[in-house]
């Protein structure tokens, strides 16, 4: 991540913090970790885990975390995230297979369903909401360079939910049938001065490496209530097609190379290693400069645009670089560091600072 975004998602975060009158607290030693409920604390951090400071390899495309292990229709590479306020919440998931290769051919989106059933009680499902569905392609037009296109991506909001509550979930395809098995999430609380949401880990340039499996286990054993993705998500643009070898430098490595190609498949690798923490704890995302991701006629961002329910309607942004949301007593401000504030911004800065509070 370059220095221009880290100081953005940094402010952002900080200000956050200070405003809400909290800081994110680790315990020491082994002892339980206090909640945001328990605080205000002075700052306390984790001891750093000498083993992670030289970085680690890329986990293989056939590692079992990274591989598809469901047929094609059904759900796979299943996420959440938070809509503006606790009423609501987007549901994501992946249907069909991705294809690469020289010549590829776009799914039909229209070619299955995207509904989630849902309820309080486990195995019952009252209510059912339809969403929208999406397919993109990362598509390079120089020699020995492959194309890429996405299973089909679905995204549904599901919405008048109580908050602080837990729900239960199915998402898929009924008239296949194809339905996913059940998963489940609570809602946040109501915004206040007095109700936080209990853990909150925030986390950037995750990659998918050897590191990030410590990472992720343990943010997963600390249960949080909500995940804060600062960007630098996948690193696919650092992993080649010809051979899955990695490059800590692309353009020392490929001097010669007509564009920074990206490997489409670390990001289904990527979804299907995040599922066990993004079906269960709403996961919201910014980019970061390894999303980037050109193609041809200069398309950048499709993988990022595409693959993730991001609140940017609800909270009056037109656009999936800067949203906001509340959670609890928090409202969080999205600021992505790839977009031309002084043109594009000024109408959701009206909603952040007026209608959101």
């Amino acid at each position: 991540m370059e220095a221009p975004e880290v100081l953005t998602h940094l402010i952002a975060i900080l200000a956050l913090a200070e405003a809400a009158g909290m800081m994110a607290v680790m315990g020491q030693g082994g002892g339980a970790i206090p909640t945001t409920l328990d605080g205000p604390f002075e700052p306390v951090t984790r001891r750093l885990d000498p083993s992670l400071r030289m970085g680690s390899d890329d986990l293989p495309m056939d590692d079992p975390r990274l591989k598809k292990n469901v047929t094609s229709s059904f759900p796979e590479q299943i996420s959440l995230a938070l809509s503006s306020d606790p009423s609501s919440m987007w549901v994501s998931w992946i249907t069909g297979d991705a294809q690469i290769g020289k010549n590829v051919t776009p799914l039909d989106p229209s070619s299955v369903a995207s509904e989630v059933q849902y309820g309080t009680e486990s195995g019952k499902y009252p209510s059912k909401q339809d969403g929208m569905s999406a397919v993109y392609s990362q598509l390079y037009p120089f020699e020995g360079l492959l194309n890429y296109t996405s299973g089909i991506i679905h995204h549904v909001r599901l919405e008048g939910l109580k908050s602080a509550t837990t729900y239960y979930f199915k998402c898929g395809d009924s008239s296949v049938p194809a339905m996913s098995d059940e998963y489940s999430f609570k809602t946040m609380p109501s915004p206040s001065p007095n109700a936080y949401p209990t853990r909150i880990a925030v986390i950037g340039d995750l990659g998918l490496t050897s590191n990030s499996s410590t990472t992720i286990d343990h943010v997963i054993k600390n249960d949080p209530a909500l995940v804060l993705m600062v960007g630098d998500l996948t690193y696919a643009n650092q992993y080649l097609t010809t051979g899955g070898q990695g490059a800590s430098c692309f353009s020392c490595s490929f001097p010669n190379a007509p564009i920074r190609e990206t490997y489409q498949p670390r990001w289904d690798g990527w979804g299907r290693f995040m599922e066990p923490l993004t079906s269960r704890v709403p996961m919201m995302v910014i980019e970061g400069n390894h999303e980037i991701e050109p193609q041809v006629d200069g398309i950048t961002f499709q993988s990022y645009l595409t693959r993730f329910g991001i609140p940017s309607e609800e909270s009056r942004s037109n656009s999936s670089f800067y949203y906001s949301f509340n959670a609890g007593g928090i409202h969080f401000i999205m600021l992505g560091a790839y977009v031309d504030y002084k043109t594009t911004v000024r109408p959701f800065r009206r909603s952040v600072f007026v209608a959101d509070g």
